[in-house]
């Protein structure tokens, strides 16, 4: 889903326009995928990352150290990731 967004954006965007994407790096913290694969995914869409703010969790399972994921959910950050054609 993530990689289909990524390169059908480029396509939808006015000059000078940028797409959204809010992403968390849970999956990181998992290893299901490195910022390095995204950050490729993200070039070769023919994109580039205008911004990004960030955000820690700050819902229950983030602090409950007896939930089996909680190192990942305790370090995972949720992005606003503005992307423009490159």
């Amino acid at each position: 889903m993530l990689l289909g967004f990524l390169n059908g954006l480029a396509a939808h965007l006015a000059p000078k326009g940028e797409g959204w994407l809010i992403l968390s790096d849970f999956a990181e913290h998992l290893g299901l995928r490195t910022r390095d694969e995204l950050m490729a995914a993200i070039d070769k869409a023919g994109l580039i990352v205008l911004g990004r703010v960030d955000a820690k969790p700050d819902h229950p399972k983030a602090t409950d150290g007896r939930d089996a994921l909680h190192a990942a959910r305790a370090a995972e950050v949720t992005s606003l990731w503005r992307l423009g054609k490159a």
